[in-house]
């Protein structure tokens, strides 16, 4: 009995054993299951939560703000003689070539003067008979005019008919007019006699201008026809120290371009060489290409050291307007405006905000807005003070924005 109690007793003490050990393994395993999900989760949080916004700013300084626009054109002398010939003929000489210094009645090409030479003896040959005419006309005249005095004594003796002194009158008097038709005929040939002269002449090809040849358009032997058109021989260029830029400007740029307005330019043979200019001329005579409107600008520039060439291709930057040392911020702080924030409302139609960046806080500042040339903007009235933090975009933090890239969790 003792050992069948003793059974017992052990039997029923094991049981219990088991079951506070299996209870025990699962609070634990529980508490390390609910650990693991609170660190899950607060990983998760601390991987996708939004950065704190960042912004970048500039000072508000002074400075100067110009309003410009930017045409092409192309670099040529102020002034260019087309030189050309008045007669026809083969050429027989040339004295001037490319890139010649010339002076003003230098010979630089002979057409051949042959022709002309002769068209000149047969001008003269013909006012030296038309002279010895007129001589023979007036020896007659004077014989006519005394056989009329004779007829007219006679008539007044009675001595002779009346027929006969009206006679010796029309003699007279057609003798007097056949002189008269030589003097005009004399100078006729004199006149052809000094266009022949002046045809002879135009065979020197000269300068008309002191310059520099620029081109030359003829060779020695190559027969020129100036019959329909004048032909183009040479083309010199009156002073290379001188020169203009001849630009092409929109309809839409054209206002506020005005003559005496400063402009700069650079040409492809010296991109890193800005050269400077003023505008001379506006023209008004609009240029239509394809249905495009624009308008010639022409800006003088002193070429000194010769280094611009006629031809060049030119990048202009003309000065529409320009304000010095005034107040400025970037143009990107007037478009700026922070996430999830109302605009800033200025009153007047030149007015505008901007967002200044004031320990750790944003502040609205309206201004009034003058010149923009999309680099800076002109502050021409506000609460705006120079070097005031005015913000020009938002760098990290913003929802959608750019943020460093990460894995993303999810439950």
């Amino acid at each position: 009995m003792a050992a069948a109690t003793q059974t017992d007793h052990v039997s029923t003490k094991r049981p219990r054993g088991g079951r506070a050990i299996g209870l025990d393994w699962r609070v634990a395993l529980l508490a390390a299951g609910l650990v693991l999900l609170i660190a899950a989760a607060l990983g998760v949080w601390l991987l996708n939560r939004s950065p704190p916004p960042r912004y970048s700013a500039q000072p508000a300084s002074r400075g100067d703000v110009e309003t410009t626009v930017t045409a092409s054109g192309s670099v040529n002398p102020v002034v260019t003689v087309q030189v050309g010939t008045y007669v026809s003929g083969p050429i027989t000489a040339l004295t001037c070539d490319y890139n010649t210094r010339v002076r003003r009645g230098q010979l630089c090409a002979k057409i051949d003067p042959q022709p002309y030479a002769l068209a000149v003896q047969q001008a003269e040959a013909n006012l030296a008979d038309a002279k010895a005419q007129l001589l023979k006309d007036e020896a007659g005249a004077a014989y006519a005019r005394l056989a009329h005095q004779r007829q007219d004594l006679l008539l007044s003796q009675d001595s002779t008919s009346r027929d006969a002194a009206d006679n010796a009158r029309n003699a007279y008097d057609q003798a007097a007019a056949t002189v008269a038709v030589d003097q005009a005929v004399i100078q006729q040939r004199v006149a052809a006699l000094k266009a022949a002269q002046v045809n002879l002449n135009y065979t020197n090809i000269v300068s008309p201008v002191d310059g520099t040849v620029v081109s030359r358009n003829v060779n020695v032997g190559q027969t020129v026809a100036a019959s329909f058109s004048t032909p183009t021989l040479f083309l010199i260029a009156d002073d290379l120290t001188k020169m203009q830029v001849d630009t092409s400007v929109s309809e839409s740029d054209i206002a506020g371009v005005a003559p005496g307005a400063a402009a700069t330019f650079t040409v492809d043979a010296y991109p890193r060489r800005v050269f400077t200019g003023t505008v001379a001329q506006v023209r008004i005579a609009p240029v239509s290409v394809q249905n495009v409107i624009t308008y010639d600008v022409v800006v003088a520039v002193a070429n000194q050291d010769l280094a611009l060439r006629p031809g060049m291709t030119a990048t202009a930057r003309i000065v529409k307007a320009e304000a010095r040392g005034v107040l400025r911020v970037p143009s990107q702080a007037l478009r700026f405006t922070p996430p999830q924030r109302r605009s800033c409302k200025a009153a007047g139609p030149d007015a505008r905000a901007v967002w200044v960046r004031r320990e750790r806080r944003l502040d609205c500042v309206p201004v009034s807005v003058g010149l923009d040339d999309d680099s800076f903007a002109q502050i021409t009235g506000g609460e705006l003070r120079a070097g005031d933090e005015v913000v020009t975009a938002q760098t990290s933090g913003a929802r959608g924005g750019a943020q460093p890239s990460r894995p993303a969790f999810r439950f």
